[in-house]
Protein backbone atom coordinates (compact mmCIF):
# COMPACT_ATOMS: atom_id res chain seq x y z
CA UNK A 1 0.00 0.00 0.00
CA UNK A 2 0.88 3.64 -0.76
CA UNK A 3 1.23 5.63 3.01
CA UNK A 4 1.20 9.34 3.18
CA UNK A 5 1.94 11.29 6.09
CA UNK A 6 1.71 15.09 5.64
CA UNK A 7 2.39 18.00 7.98
CA UNK A 8 0.08 18.90 10.43
CA UNK A 9 -0.75 22.34 9.62
CA UNK A 10 -3.09 22.98 12.47
CA UNK A 11 -1.98 26.28 14.12
CA UNK A 12 1.19 24.98 16.48
CA UNK A 13 0.75 21.53 15.71
CA UNK A 14 4.02 20.27 15.61
CA UNK A 15 3.20 16.48 15.86
CA UNK A 16 3.76 13.97 13.72
CA UNK A 17 1.52 11.29 11.98
CA UNK A 18 3.97 8.64 11.98
CA UNK A 19 7.73 8.23 13.53
CA UNK A 20 10.98 7.38 11.13
CA UNK A 21 10.90 4.03 13.83
CA UNK A 22 7.00 3.63 12.39
CA UNK A 23 8.49 4.27 9.01
CA UNK A 24 10.35 1.96 9.30
CA UNK A 25 7.85 -1.09 10.13
CA UNK A 26 5.60 -0.04 7.59
CA UNK A 27 8.37 0.17 4.88
CA UNK A 28 9.75 -3.28 6.40
CA UNK A 29 6.11 -4.68 5.79
CA UNK A 30 6.29 -4.39 2.11
CA UNK A 31 5.00 -1.02 1.80
CA UNK A 32 5.88 2.45 0.21
CA UNK A 33 5.65 5.71 2.60
CA UNK A 34 5.92 8.93 0.94
CA UNK A 35 6.12 11.71 4.01
CA UNK A 36 5.88 15.02 3.46
CA UNK A 37 9.19 17.30 3.68
CA UNK A 38 9.41 18.59 6.93
CA UNK A 39 7.06 17.21 8.54
CA UNK A 40 8.69 15.47 10.82
CA UNK A 41 10.83 18.74 12.17
CA UNK A 42 8.29 20.23 14.73
CA UNK A 43 8.72 16.86 16.85
CA UNK A 44 12.56 16.53 16.69
CA UNK A 45 12.58 14.08 13.43
CA UNK A 46 14.75 15.15 10.21
CA UNK A 47 14.09 14.31 6.74
CA UNK A 48 17.36 12.63 6.96
CA UNK A 49 15.92 10.20 9.36
CA UNK A 50 12.70 9.54 7.43
CA UNK A 51 15.29 8.82 4.64
CA UNK A 52 17.21 6.43 6.22
CA UNK A 53 14.11 4.27 7.72
CA UNK A 54 13.14 4.32 3.83
CA UNK A 55 10.60 7.02 3.26
CA UNK A 56 10.22 8.73 0.18
CA UNK A 57 10.40 12.57 0.56
CA UNK A 58 7.31 14.65 -1.45
CA UNK A 59 5.43 18.32 -1.68
CA UNK A 60 2.02 18.17 0.52
CA UNK A 61 0.46 17.67 -2.92
CA UNK A 62 2.53 14.94 -4.08
CA UNK A 63 1.91 13.15 -0.27
CA UNK A 64 -2.06 13.15 -0.80
CA UNK A 65 -2.39 12.70 -4.42
CA UNK A 66 -0.55 9.41 -4.40
CA UNK A 67 -1.32 7.90 -1.37
CA UNK A 68 -3.90 5.12 -0.95
CA UNK A 69 -3.94 5.89 2.77
CA UNK A 70 -3.06 8.62 4.81
CA UNK A 71 -2.08 9.03 8.50
CA UNK A 72 -2.21 12.20 10.38
CA UNK A 73 -2.77 13.23 13.82
CA UNK A 74 -5.12 16.02 13.47
CA UNK A 75 -8.28 16.08 11.06
CA UNK A 76 -7.90 17.48 7.58
CA UNK A 77 -8.75 21.07 7.97
CA UNK A 78 -10.25 23.14 4.92
CA UNK A 79 -7.26 23.89 3.08
CA UNK A 80 -6.82 19.82 3.11
CA UNK A 81 -10.51 19.08 1.99
CA UNK A 82 -9.98 19.64 -1.34
CA UNK A 83 -7.08 16.85 -2.00
CA UNK A 84 -8.80 14.29 -0.28
CA UNK A 85 -10.04 11.54 -2.80
CA UNK A 86 -12.93 9.16 -2.98
CA UNK A 87 -11.70 5.62 -1.61
CA UNK A 88 -8.49 7.05 0.23
CA UNK A 89 -8.39 5.86 3.76
CA UNK A 90 -7.69 8.71 6.17
CA UNK A 91 -6.48 7.34 9.38
CA UNK A 92 -6.41 10.43 12.69
CA UNK A 93 -7.93 11.71 15.51
CA UNK A 94 -11.33 13.25 13.58
CA UNK A 95 -14.25 14.35 16.43
CA UNK A 96 -16.82 14.95 13.69
CA UNK A 97 -19.96 15.03 16.16
CA UNK A 98 -18.55 18.76 17.38
CA UNK A 99 -18.29 20.21 14.00
CA UNK A 100 -20.71 20.16 11.13
CA UNK A 101 -18.69 21.50 8.39
CA UNK A 102 -15.83 19.09 8.72
CA UNK A 103 -18.72 16.23 8.34
CA UNK A 104 -20.12 17.51 5.45
CA UNK A 105 -16.58 18.02 4.13
CA UNK A 106 -15.57 14.22 4.57
CA UNK A 107 -19.00 12.97 3.54
CA UNK A 108 -18.75 14.89 -0.09
CA UNK A 109 -14.83 13.66 -0.57
CA UNK A 110 -16.03 10.05 -0.55
CA UNK A 111 -13.07 9.58 1.54
CA UNK A 112 -12.91 6.22 4.01
CA UNK A 113 -12.72 8.10 7.29
CA UNK A 114 -11.31 5.47 10.30
CA UNK A 115 -10.82 7.50 13.58
CA UNK A 116 -8.65 7.19 16.34
CA UNK A 117 -11.07 8.40 19.13
CA UNK A 118 -13.57 5.89 18.46
CA UNK A 119 -11.64 2.45 18.39
CA UNK A 120 -12.52 0.49 20.98
CA UNK A 121 -11.53 -2.75 22.87
CA UNK A 122 -14.04 -4.82 24.16
CA UNK A 123 -13.38 -3.89 27.46
CA UNK A 124 -14.83 -0.38 26.18
CA UNK A 125 -10.91 0.80 26.27
CA UNK A 126 -10.15 3.48 23.96
CA UNK A 127 -6.40 2.93 23.10
CA UNK A 128 -5.87 5.17 20.50
CA UNK A 129 -7.33 7.92 22.50
CA UNK A 130 -5.25 6.46 25.63
CA UNK A 131 -1.97 8.43 24.84
CA UNK A 132 -2.84 11.62 24.01
CA UNK A 133 -5.51 11.91 27.22
CA UNK A 134 -2.71 10.80 29.30
CA UNK A 135 -0.43 13.57 27.81
CA UNK A 136 -3.49 15.87 28.02
CA UNK A 137 -4.91 15.24 31.38
CA UNK A 138 -1.22 16.01 32.83
CA UNK A 139 -0.80 19.02 30.69
CA UNK A 140 -4.49 20.39 32.43
CA UNK A 141 -2.93 20.71 35.29
CA UNK A 142 0.16 22.44 34.06
CA UNK A 143 -1.36 24.59 32.35
CA UNK A 144 -4.09 25.84 34.92
CA UNK A 145 -1.15 25.74 37.37
CA UNK A 146 0.13 28.82 35.12
CA UNK A 147 -2.75 30.91 34.27
CA UNK A 148 -3.83 30.70 37.88
CA UNK A 149 -1.23 32.91 38.17
CA UNK A 150 -1.77 36.65 38.40
CA UNK A 151 0.62 37.79 35.64
CA UNK A 152 -1.97 36.37 33.72
CA UNK A 153 -4.97 37.30 35.29
CA UNK A 154 -5.80 34.77 37.64
CA UNK A 155 -6.35 34.96 41.07
CA UNK A 156 -2.75 34.67 42.08
CA UNK A 157 -2.92 31.21 43.71
CA UNK A 158 0.29 28.73 44.25
CA UNK A 159 -1.47 25.00 43.43
CA UNK A 160 0.42 23.24 46.07
CA UNK A 161 0.22 26.52 49.05
CA UNK A 162 3.40 26.84 50.98
CA UNK A 163 4.01 25.89 55.02
CA UNK A 164 0.79 27.79 56.47
CA UNK A 165 -0.99 28.69 53.65
CA UNK A 166 -3.56 26.55 52.13
CA UNK A 167 -3.17 24.59 48.76
CA UNK A 168 -5.48 25.75 45.53
CA UNK A 169 -8.57 23.40 45.45
CA UNK A 170 -8.53 21.50 42.32
CA UNK A 171 -11.81 20.25 40.74
CA UNK A 172 -11.79 17.52 37.89
CA UNK A 173 -14.96 16.44 36.23
CA UNK A 174 -14.14 13.50 35.07
CA UNK A 175 -12.40 10.20 36.63
CA UNK A 176 -11.37 8.66 33.50
CA UNK A 177 -8.15 8.70 31.51
CA UNK A 178 -7.58 12.76 31.62
CA UNK A 179 -9.41 13.34 35.06
CA UNK A 180 -7.11 10.46 36.30
CA UNK A 181 -3.95 11.45 34.84
CA UNK A 182 -4.64 15.80 36.15
CA UNK A 183 -5.50 14.83 39.34
CA UNK A 184 -2.35 12.82 39.26
CA UNK A 185 -0.47 15.85 38.35
CA UNK A 186 -2.36 17.88 40.65
CA UNK A 187 -1.92 16.25 43.78
CA UNK A 188 1.84 15.87 42.85
CA UNK A 189 2.08 19.52 43.00
CA UNK A 190 0.70 19.31 46.63
CA UNK A 191 -3.46 20.24 45.62
CA UNK A 192 -6.37 19.82 47.30
CA UNK A 193 -8.05 17.93 44.66
CA UNK A 194 -11.56 16.60 44.38
CA UNK A 195 -13.20 14.19 41.26
CA UNK A 196 -16.52 14.42 40.60
CA UNK A 197 -17.72 11.06 37.88
CA UNK A 198 -21.29 9.60 37.86
CA UNK A 199 -20.46 6.02 38.06
CA UNK A 200 -20.05 4.59 41.55
CA UNK A 201 -17.05 1.47 40.29
CA UNK A 202 -15.17 4.67 39.30
CA UNK A 203 -14.94 6.79 42.14
CA UNK A 204 -14.39 3.50 44.46
CA UNK A 205 -11.25 2.38 42.13
CA UNK A 206 -10.08 6.01 42.21
CA UNK A 207 -9.89 6.11 45.99
CA UNK A 208 -8.36 3.16 46.40
CA UNK A 209 -5.48 4.45 43.68
CA UNK A 210 -5.31 8.19 44.65
CA UNK A 211 -6.83 8.11 48.64
CA UNK A 212 -5.57 11.44 48.96
CA UNK A 213 -8.13 13.40 46.31
CA UNK A 214 -12.05 13.74 47.63
CA UNK A 215 -14.41 11.04 44.98
CA UNK A 216 -17.84 12.82 44.87
CA UNK A 217 -20.44 11.26 43.14
CA UNK A 218 -21.57 14.08 40.05
CA UNK A 219 -25.01 15.60 39.72
CA UNK A 220 -26.04 19.20 38.97
CA UNK A 221 -26.19 20.00 42.78
CA UNK A 222 -22.60 18.92 43.47
CA UNK A 223 -21.07 20.39 40.50
CA UNK A 224 -22.17 23.63 41.58
CA UNK A 225 -21.08 22.85 45.19
CA UNK A 226 -17.30 22.03 44.16
CA UNK A 227 -16.79 24.40 41.40
CA UNK A 228 -17.92 27.50 43.90
CA UNK A 229 -14.52 27.68 45.95
CA UNK A 230 -12.70 25.95 43.30
CA UNK A 231 -9.56 27.73 42.22
CA UNK A 232 -9.17 25.40 39.19
CA UNK A 233 -11.69 22.98 37.33
CA UNK A 234 -10.72 20.85 34.79
CA UNK A 235 -13.18 19.20 32.14
CA UNK A 236 -12.35 15.95 31.60
CA UNK A 237 -15.44 14.46 30.80
CA UNK A 238 -15.60 11.78 27.38
CA UNK A 239 -18.54 10.07 25.35
CA UNK A 240 -17.14 8.18 22.88
CA UNK A 241 -17.50 10.09 19.30
CA UNK A 242 -20.45 11.92 20.78
CA UNK A 243 -20.81 15.86 21.84
CA UNK A 244 -19.63 16.37 25.30
CA UNK A 245 -22.50 17.04 28.01
CA UNK A 246 -22.48 20.60 29.34
CA UNK A 247 -21.91 20.36 32.67
CA UNK A 248 -20.80 23.73 33.76
CA UNK A 249 -23.45 26.87 32.07
CA UNK A 250 -23.33 30.28 31.72
CA UNK A 251 -25.03 31.34 34.48
CA UNK A 252 -22.87 29.31 36.85
CA UNK A 253 -19.48 31.49 36.06
CA UNK A 254 -21.47 34.35 38.67
CA UNK A 255 -21.27 31.66 41.67
CA UNK A 256 -17.94 31.10 40.98
CA UNK A 257 -14.36 33.06 42.56
CA UNK A 258 -13.08 35.98 40.20
CA UNK A 259 -9.72 34.56 38.39
CA UNK A 260 -10.63 31.19 38.69
CA UNK A 261 -9.55 29.16 35.56
CA UNK A 262 -11.42 26.39 33.32
CA UNK A 263 -9.46 24.01 31.00
CA UNK A 264 -11.88 22.37 29.19
CA UNK A 265 -9.86 18.95 27.89
CA UNK A 266 -13.40 18.48 25.99
CA UNK A 267 -13.07 21.11 23.91
CA UNK A 268 -12.70 18.76 20.67
CA UNK A 269 -15.73 17.23 21.44
CA UNK A 270 -17.48 20.50 21.98
CA UNK A 271 -16.75 20.84 25.39
CA UNK A 272 -18.61 19.78 28.45
CA UNK A 273 -18.53 23.48 29.44
CA UNK A 274 -21.34 26.02 27.75
CA UNK A 275 -19.25 29.14 27.66
CA UNK A 276 -15.61 27.36 26.38
CA UNK A 277 -14.91 27.57 22.11
CA UNK A 278 -11.53 26.40 20.67
CA UNK A 279 -8.10 28.40 21.57
CA UNK A 280 -5.04 28.01 20.16
CA UNK A 281 -1.50 27.54 21.50
CA UNK A 282 -0.70 30.64 20.42
CA UNK A 283 -3.74 32.43 21.26
CA UNK A 284 -4.54 30.07 24.26
CA UNK A 285 -7.03 31.77 27.19
CA UNK A 286 -10.03 34.52 27.42
CA UNK A 287 -11.71 35.83 30.21
CA UNK A 288 -15.83 35.12 30.17
CA UNK A 289 -17.28 37.03 33.69
CA UNK A 290 -13.75 37.18 35.06
CA UNK A 291 -13.54 33.77 35.15
CA UNK A 292 -10.52 32.50 32.49
CA UNK A 293 -10.82 29.57 29.48
CA UNK A 294 -8.18 27.79 28.17
CA UNK A 295 -9.94 25.87 25.32
CA UNK A 296 -7.12 24.70 23.21
CA UNK A 297 -7.65 21.68 21.06
CA UNK A 298 -4.48 20.30 20.46
CA UNK A 299 -2.82 19.99 24.08
CA UNK A 300 -0.65 17.49 23.49
CA UNK A 301 0.78 19.43 20.35
CA UNK A 302 2.41 21.65 23.27
CA UNK A 303 4.98 19.02 23.93
CA UNK A 304 5.16 17.51 20.70
CA UNK A 305 8.33 15.19 21.11
CA UNK A 306 6.34 13.11 23.80
CA UNK A 307 3.01 13.10 22.48
CA UNK A 308 4.65 11.60 18.74
CA UNK A 309 6.47 8.94 20.14
CA UNK A 310 3.32 8.02 22.60
CA UNK A 311 0.71 8.29 19.57
CA UNK A 312 2.68 6.06 17.25
CA UNK A 313 3.41 3.41 19.80
CA UNK A 314 -0.42 2.85 19.53
CA UNK A 315 -1.59 3.76 16.44
CA UNK A 316 1.42 1.31 14.22
CA UNK A 317 -0.40 -2.20 14.96
CA UNK A 318 -3.79 -0.94 13.37
CA UNK A 319 -1.75 1.24 10.75
CA UNK A 320 -0.21 -2.18 10.08
CA UNK A 321 -3.19 -4.19 9.74
CA UNK A 322 -5.19 -1.50 7.98
CA UNK A 323 -1.86 -1.65 5.54
CA UNK A 324 -1.45 -5.33 5.71
CA UNK A 325 -5.10 -6.28 4.83
CA UNK A 326 -6.71 -3.40 2.98
CA UNK A 327 -8.89 -1.13 5.49
CA UNK A 328 -12.09 -3.54 4.45
CA UNK A 329 -10.68 -7.01 5.29
CA UNK A 330 -8.71 -5.00 8.52
CA UNK A 331 -12.20 -4.00 9.67
CA UNK A 332 -14.05 -7.23 9.38
CA UNK A 333 -11.56 -9.24 10.55
CA UNK A 334 -11.02 -6.59 13.79
CA UNK A 335 -14.07 -5.91 15.65
CA UNK A 336 -11.95 -2.88 17.96
CA UNK A 337 -10.90 -0.86 14.80
CA UNK A 338 -14.42 -1.62 13.15
CA UNK A 339 -15.75 0.97 15.48
CA UNK A 340 -13.05 3.68 14.07
CA UNK A 341 -14.97 3.82 10.77
CA UNK A 342 -17.14 7.11 10.87
CA UNK A 343 -17.50 7.73 7.34
CA UNK A 344 -17.30 5.48 4.43
CA UNK A 345 -18.02 6.73 0.40
CA UNK A 346 -20.97 9.61 1.65
CA UNK A 347 -22.16 7.69 4.69
CA UNK A 348 -21.94 8.07 8.14
CA UNK A 349 -20.97 4.77 9.68
CA UNK A 350 -21.00 5.72 13.04
CA UNK A 351 -24.32 6.07 15.34
CA UNK A 352 -22.96 9.48 17.74
CA UNK A 353 -21.92 11.34 14.93
CA UNK A 354 -24.99 10.71 12.80
CA UNK A 355 -27.21 11.60 16.07
CA UNK A 356 -25.02 15.28 16.37
CA UNK A 357 -26.62 16.16 13.03
CA UNK A 358 -29.73 14.63 12.39
CA UNK A 359 -28.32 12.87 9.81
CA UNK A 360 -28.58 9.44 8.07
CA UNK A 361 -26.99 6.45 10.08
CA UNK A 362 -25.52 3.58 8.31
CA UNK A 363 -24.66 0.37 10.28
CA UNK A 364 -20.63 -0.24 9.86
CA UNK A 365 -21.88 -4.26 10.18
CA UNK A 366 -23.93 -4.34 7.08
CA UNK A 367 -22.37 -2.11 5.42
CA UNK A 368 -19.46 -4.73 5.43
CA UNK A 369 -21.46 -7.67 4.62
CA UNK A 370 -22.82 -5.37 1.49
CA UNK A 371 -19.69 -4.78 0.21
CA UNK A 372 -18.53 -8.48 0.31
CA UNK A 373 -20.74 -9.03 -2.69
CA UNK A 374 -19.28 -6.72 -4.60
CA UNK A 375 -16.65 -7.57 -7.19
CA UNK A 376 -14.25 -4.75 -6.08
CA UNK A 377 -14.59 -5.75 -2.58
CA UNK A 378 -10.76 -6.93 -2.03
CA UNK A 379 -9.74 -3.18 -3.95
CA UNK A 380 -11.85 -0.99 -1.92
CA UNK A 381 -9.15 0.83 -0.67
CA UNK A 382 -7.74 2.27 -3.81
CA UNK A 383 -8.58 6.17 -4.69
CA UNK A 384 -10.11 6.93 -7.67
Amino acid sequence: MKIGVPKEIKTNENRVGVTPAGVEALVSAGHNVFVENGAGLGSGFSDAEYVAAGAHMLTVDEVWFIADMIIKVKEPIAPEWPRMKTRQVIFTYFHFAADRKLTEAHLKSGATCIAYETVELENHELPLLTPMSEVAGRLATQEGAKYLEKLYGGRGVLLGGVTGVPPAKVVVLGGGIVGYNAAEVALGMGASVTILDNSITKLRHLHEVMPRARGVFSNRANILKEIRDADLVIGAVLIPGAAAPKLIRKEDLSQMKPGTVLVDVAVDQGGCIETIHATTHQDPVYTVDGIIHYGVANMPGAVPRTSTLALTNATLPYALELANKGWYYALVNNDSLKKGLNIYNGQITYKAVADAFGMKYYNPKELLKSLATSVEHANLWRPQ
